[in-house]
Order: structure tokens, then sequence, then C-alpha cells
């Protein structure tokens, strides 16, 4: 099998298992294990595989020293700020709207580039982020009859959204000069670091005893599936696919988390959340897609 072809799997199974994830976090958190400390169990152990496949490997570089403030914003934005968010939000709302709303990072994208780089807001762009911003705002204003949808809970899911995007600006240098499990490892380094002070209450206050044997099996893959796994597995496709390939497969999230969440939760798809999905759709399509270079006539 070539090499594109196992990164193209690669990457799918990468947003199944994040797709997984929000099904299975919201099975043990917060009933057995605080969000909390659900983030440090799956990044200290996700960081012990990650160093572990490091001894195993040919290449044993370090990082240079001017890179080594980059790596720890890294490890702020990608892990420590952009997990805990991810995991409290994802608590306090359901999966659809919370999959649903990560959708939100390629606008936030446009939005910084626009501001701090200075890029050309173009027509498309400016209606593509009307759309998606529209289709966050009808998602979070949307109820739900069960409760399960709490607007803090959205809006701590789209910080942890702005978190990544920032991730996203400071890594792509880093990604040009280590290869992308490196960057991966160190990032995953410093955000514990960052990431033990905030989750080890939590950590220490976990019932072990409430744990059964689908809890710990649903605790298992979010850590080696969900965690571990899926760094893994989307460093590869960044490496044999380019970051803007890899990154298209976050639109297969909700699909997947939708059919999840209704198969295990019993959540509903509603005709508010089908309107809000398609706007945002529509509006991260708008403003990822690359305008054609003008036809030079001789």
């Amino acid at each position: 099998m070539q090499k594109h072809t196992t990164a193209h799997i690669a990457v799918l199974f990468t947003n199944i298992f994040f797709a997984l994830n929000f099904s299975l976090v919201k099975y043990i958190s917060p009933s057995v294990v605080g969000p909390f400390g659900l983030n440090l169990l799956r990044v200290s152990i996700s960081l012990v595989l990650f160093w572990t496949l490091w001894l195993f490997s040919k290449n044993k570089t370090g990082i240079r020293k001017k890179d080594i403030g980059r790596f720890a914003l890294c490890g702020l934005t990608g892990v420590a700020v952009n997990q805990v968010l991810f995991i409290k939000g994802l608590t306090m709302t359901s999966t659809v709207h919370a999959s649903l709303l990560m959708l939100c990072t390629p606008l936030l994208i446009t939005i910084l580039a626009f501001w701090i780089l200075r890029e050309k807001l173009t027509l498309a762009k400016a209606i593509g982020l009307a759309l998606g911003i529209g289709g966050a705002i009808l998602l979070i204003m949307s109820k739900e009859k069960n409760g399960t949808a709490d607007v803090w809970g959205d809006v701590i899911i789209i910080l942890n959204a702005v978190s990544y995007t920032f991730y996203f600006i400071l890594v792509k240098p880093l990604m040009q000069t280590y290869s992308p499990l490196h960057v991966v490892r160190w990032a995953f380094t410093f955000g514990f670091l960052l990431i033990l002070p905030v989750g080890f209450t939590q950590f220490q206050a976990v019932e072990w005893s409430q744990f059964d044997a689908s809890r710990f099996s649903a605790l298992g893959v979010i850590i080696l599936c969900g965690t571990f796994l899926a760094y893994c597995f989307n460093a590869f496709g960044i490496k044999y696919l380019g970051a803007g390939i890899t990154g298209s497969y976050i639109y297969t999230q909700p699909v997947f988390a939708a059919v999840i969440a209704a198969v295990f939760l019993n959540e509903r798809f509603t005709v508010e959340k089908l309107l809000a999905g398609a706007l945002i759709f529509t509006g991260v399509f708008l403003v990822s897609r690359k305008t054609a270079p003008p036809v030079i006539e001789e």
C-alpha cells in the first residue's frame, strides 16, 4: 500500500477517534472523574507513550534553545488550555454542539490572518465568515429539551477553538524545522507541566472503585486511540499529505460524532442543529476555498 493511501486511512481514523472522544468523555466525566483529572490522565499517559516511541526511533534530535519559548506556547495553547477547555465544555454541552462548534477553527484562522497578517478579505471569505458565525450563534441559542446543551458549555468549546487556532499559527514554523511527531512530543511535554497543577486535585479525588469494565474501556480508548494514536496518525498525515489535506478531514468529525452520539447517548439531530451545521459547513468551505490565480493572456 502506498504511503499516501496509508496516510489518508490514518487521517480518517484520526477523526473517527476524535469523534469517539465526544461520546466517551461524556460517559465517564464528570460522573466518575472530573474533566481536569481526565485531562491529566490522558496527557500524562500519552506523554509516556510518546517518549517510549522516541526511545525506539533512530533520530533522537533535541530542540534548539531559541525554539523553547515557542514550544512552551504550543504546549500552553495546543495541549493545556485547548484540552482543558475541550473536556470541560464537552461535559456541559451536547456532543453534536461541540463537534459542530469545533469547525469554528478554520473561521478563526481566517479572522486572525486578516487581523494580524493583513491578508486580503475577499467577498467570498466575508460571506463565509458571516454564515459560519451565524451558524455558531444559532447553535448556541438553540435549546435542548433534555437540557444536555448549555450556553456556557458552547462558549467554552468556542474558547477551546480559539486556543487551538493560536496553536495552529504558532506550530507552523516548528513543523518546517522538526518532524511533526517530534513537535507533538515536545508540545505534550510542556503541556503536561502546565496542566499538572490544574488537574492534580481532581486526579487525586478519582474514585477508582466506581470504574467498572466499561468505564475502564472508555478511558483506555480515550487515551490510546483518542489521544496517542490520533496525534500519531495526524502527524503521519501531515508528513505525507500536508497540513491542508489533513486538516480538511475535520469536516468528517461532526458526522461521525452525531452518529456515535445517537447510538450510545440517544442524542437527537434536530432541525436547528441541521441548519446551524449547514451554515457552518458552508462558511468553512467559502473561507477555506483557494481562489484561482488570474489567467494572463499573451
